[in-house]
């Protein structure tokens, strides 16, 4: 797997004209930059506001927790995470599950070990549930599931989402026997957004008191 998953340059309009937009696969040391840029952009997620309860005292020390050891996860389990670069600054991380057992087995011990110290019990319970209520919404055998994808608040509205689901394309052309991308959408938005870039809806999926839609975009003939 190359390190280079795309590279294009802004055509923006303000001053990062001309600057070098490149996405690529992360590093051990990259991974505290996009855990805090992941905690930002996901802060006021509806699925994690229900699942962490934001209402208590703790909800942002539990969220980061959340958000650092899923990156970890990720990381031991060798799954693709794309760092989205203008210049020399992180602006939008993309964490795509393969289709392959070995995050599932991670989850069931590392993972979800880690996850009861940092989130507590329910919260963990209920994000394996939800995990599992989208993923059987997917009406494919073999795919890739879209977990996070986020740009960096301060750099939102310039098409970095754009690169990011270029990025994430050229994940699943590298795994020729996937079937295609599922994602969940929890708002009009989001979900406007992956209709845009190719995905349709397949299912309305509710997790705790959150509706959202489970989105495919299946690999082109």
């Amino acid at each position: 797997m190359s390190d280079k998953v795309s590279e294009e340059t802004s055509i923006d309009s303000t001053k990062n004209q001309d600057v070098k937009v490149q996405a690529t696969y992360l590093s051990a040391h990259e991974l505290k930059l996009a855990a805090s840029l992941l905690y930002q952009a996901y802060h006021d997620d509806p699925v994690f506001l229900d699942i962490f309860n934001s209402e208590k005292s703790d909800y942002e020390q539990r969220l980061r927790g959340a958000i650092r050891e899923e990156l970890n996860a990720f990381w031991q389990a060798k799954q693709p995470m794309v760092g989205l670069y203008l210049g020399e600054t992180m602006v939008g991380v993309a964490c795509i599950n393969s289709p392959d057992e070995t995050l599932e087995s991670e989850r069931f011990w590392h993972w979800r070990l880690k996850m009861l110290l940092n989130a507590g019990y329910f919260s963990t319970k209920q994000m394996m549930q939800k995990e599992q209520k989208v993923l059987a919404a997917v009406p494919l055998n073999t795919f890739h599931f879209l977990s996070f994808i986020a740009v960096h608040p301060l750099h939102q509205h310039h098409g970095f989402g754009h690169y990011l689901m270029a990025a994430v394309n050229t994940v699943l052309e590298e795994h020729p026997k996937s079937e295609g991308v599922a994602v969940y959408a929890t708002s009009g938005k989001f979900k406007e957004f992956f209709k845009n870039e190719g995905y349709q809806t397949v299912q309305e999926v509710t997790v705790g008191n959150v509706c959202g839609a489970v989105m495919v975009h299946q690999r082109a003939s």
